[in-house]
């Protein structure tokens, strides 16, 4: 028979799962998280949930925004299976709200069929990436069944050295 474990020390701060780490900060973003709240931790949590926001009511995993009359763009939130498909750039046109490029001469129906491979594959722990993968699929399906989608080029410019 094992012995029960008795807790001791401070109780968790979040109900969630959670983990330690360490992170070196600069003194300004320090006091700005000072000013959120006077515990670390609990600071950067608030922080990054205004900021990001991944699953709140204000912003949809995944987004139909209208940017001219009877024409839109499909946003999402960040997604690291996005990243997995090679071809697939996400833009990011705000924090946390990307944008979906695709290859000049990549027909609709290739982005749809990875997104339904990414959702595949996915562990039973990955219910973020889930849930928005699932939204993306029936976007990108209910659109392409309704004959909805079109592609338009947008310009992209190379930084950095020039030759």
């Amino acid at each position: 028979m094992t012995a029960k474990r008795t807790c001791s020390g401070r109780p968790p701060k979040f109900e969630e799962a959670r983990r330690p780490i360490t992170v070196t900060l600069p003194e300004r973003i320090l006091q700005q998280l000072a000013a959120i709240h006077p515990d670390r931790a609990r600071a950067i949590v608030k922080a990054t949930t205004a900021a990001i926001g991944f699953k709140n009511e204000n912003r949809p995993l995944v987004e139909v925004v209208e940017v001219r009359p009877r024409e839109a763009v499909i946003i999402v939130g960040p997604s690291k299976r996005l990243l997995e498909i090679e071809w697939l750039r996400l833009v990011e046109v705000a924090p946390a709200r990307h944008l979906l490029v695709i290859p000049s001469g990549t027909v609709i129906e290739a982005l749809e069929v990875a997104v339904e491979d990414l959702l595949d594959h996915l562990v039973p722990a990955e219910d973020y990436e889930r849930e928005l993968l699932t939204e993306l699929h029936q976007v990108l399906r209910v659109r392409r069944r309704r004959q909805d989608v079109t592609k338009a080029e947008i310009l992209l410019v190379r930084v950095g050295k020039s030759s």
